[in-house]
């Protein structure tokens, strides 16, 4: 079953950090138990994101790819 997200962040064609910076100025903005799914072309941005979630207390729902796209999902704590 796919993942249901509340917000969608597009940032194809965005290079490292940007997709980031964007996740998280969108996150802060989100209420608890949210979940945003971040739309990247960069390569990194997948291992970016865990690392990130780990930091910040966030959840890293998953990643799925389509199409040279990576669609990566987190739960705002």
């Amino acid at each position: 079953m796919p993942i249901q997200a509340d917000e969608v962040l597009d940032c194809k064609g965005l290079s490292c950090p940007m997709p980031i910076l964007k996740m998280a100025k969108a996150m802060k903005k989100m209420d608890s138990g949210k979940v945003l799914e971040l739309l990247s072309t960069d390569p990194g941005s997948k291992n970016d994101v865990p690392p990130w979630c780990e930091k910040t207390g966030n959840e890293f729902l998953g990643v799925e790819e389509e199409r040279g796209v990576s669609k990566i999902y987190i739960r705002k704590a």
